[in-house]
């Protein structure tokens, strides 16, 4: 049910620390390696979580939903999709780190479509696209990119559609 609450994640953490225990019997300094190579990971994303924290707690603060759904809404017309496709394309960091602001849009009336064409543009890398031009050449990379960006708008379209017809 939705009220109810998962004890998942602690029983997954409970069977971590219990391996790490075992293996510590085993070999203490290979789990010693282990740990300071966490430590030093969590210790280079807690920057980038305090960025997304304070992302949404200003856009939480400072967005309206009415602000939101006159940018982002149908009512919008083609500028959403704009939005949407450009947004996708300069989107940078982990995908996973964009997942909290995108429901945050949605619970503010944001479509599926409009989500569903943000992470498709995600493919589109413009770091990247001086490399694919090496290897490929500048004709595929143009057609590539246009591709991406068509069928993404398609995407989006046909989420929108199904988001009409199930609610």
């Amino acid at each position: 049910m939705k009220g109810d609450k998962s004890y998942a994640g602690w029983y997954f953490l409970a069977v971590v620390i219990f391996l790490y225990l075992v293996a510590w019997l085993f070999s203490s300094g290979s789990v010693q390696g282990a740990i300071n190579f966490s430590l030093r990971i969590f210790g280079s994303i807690i920057p980038v979580f305090v960025l997304v924290f304070g992302l949404m707690a200003g856009t939480n603060y400072f967005v309206k939903p009415q602000d939101v759904a006159k940018h982002l809404g149908k009512e919008s017309g083609l500028k959403r999709w704009f939005f949407a496709v450009f947004g996708g394309i300069l989107s940078t960091g982990p995908i996973y780190m964009w997942y909290p602001m995108l429901r945050d849009l949605r619970d503010k009336g944001v479509n599926y479509g409009f989500v569903a064409t943000f992470l498709y543009n995600r493919a589109v890398k413009p770091p990247l696209l001086p490399i694919i031009i090496f290897y490929f050449g500048l004709d595929f990379t143009i057609v590539l990119t246009f591709v991406m960006i068509l069928f993404s708008l398609i995407q989006g379209f046909i989420f929108e559609k199904i988001e009409e017809v199930i609610s």
